[in-house]
């Protein structure tokens, strides 16, 4: 699989590494350094830029037919009119906040948990993430996907980043801390006792090893999917 690199930072670097052992070929580099590129000599393209150029990124796919598989966040502003893009152009697309394979089955988890604590009143929710001092944004996107699972789930209707008074709405606290890959954790608090789980990665192997399965799986098809179509859990 001939495979586009668009951001070629750590994590670019890290896709790199892992797709050339499971015997892909990385045929495209693209920095914030890099003006004109053929994207069009790729199998499939994989986004880890930078908010401000990932959906010139991801639709420059779509028109020129390439399957995309993106993990930039921050950008999700535009997410409706790229699947728009997406689907006149036939293209095939994968977004997800996080690609990490334990990550995705920690939102399947974080979702059951939502539903058996969905009567229980007496528990507060309230998260927090642990990201590296250069995540460009906050909450993480990871943050917001749990966030989400939580409120498609109860009776809460948003989150917010730091303190609320709103009993409706989640608490996000979002530290940055140098070298530290991701931690995310979610507690149900009450006057008796607390639930909570928690996904603490090691390493950015597992999100740069899902990408690439995620784009393995991708490559072939026509549409518009998600983890859970890649990992069988719909």
């Amino acid at each position: 699989m001939k495979i586009a690199l668009l951001g070629y930072g750590r994590m670019g670097k890290t896709i790199e590494k892992i797709a050339l052992q499971r015997g892909h070929e990385i045929v495209l580099k693209v920095d914030e350094n890099t003006k004109d590129y053929d994207i069009s000599t790729a199998d499939v393209a994989i986004d880890f830029s930078i908010p401000s150029v990932a959906f010139n990124n991801i639709t420059n796919c779509f028109k020129n037919n390439v399957p995309v598989v993106c993990g930039t966040t921050g950008w999700l502003d535009k997410y409706n009119e790229a699947i728009e893009i997406c689907n006149s152009n036939k293209g095939a697309f994968i977004y997800a906040s996080n690609f990490s394979l334990g990550v995705n089955i920690f939102f399947e988890l974080n979702e059951q948990l939502a539903k058996m604590m969905k009567n229980l009143g007496q528990y507060n929710i309230s998260m927090e993430e642990i990201h590296h001092t250069k995540k460009l944004d906050a909450p993480s996107g990871t943050a917001i996907t749990l966030a989400e699972g939580i409120i498609n789930n109860t009776s809460k209707k948003d989150w917010a980043l730091n303190v609320t008074n709103d009993k409706d709405v989640i608490p996000i606290i979002a530290k940055r801390i140098p070298d530290v890959p991701g931690t995310h954790s979610v507690e149900y608090t009450s006057e008796v006792d607390t639930i909570d789980i928690k996904h603490t990665a090691h390493n950015r192997q597992g999100f740069a090893l899902g990408a690439v399965i995620a784009s393995e799986w991708l490559c072939d098809k026509q549409g518009v999917f998600s983890m859970k179509d890649v990992l069988g859990l719909k």
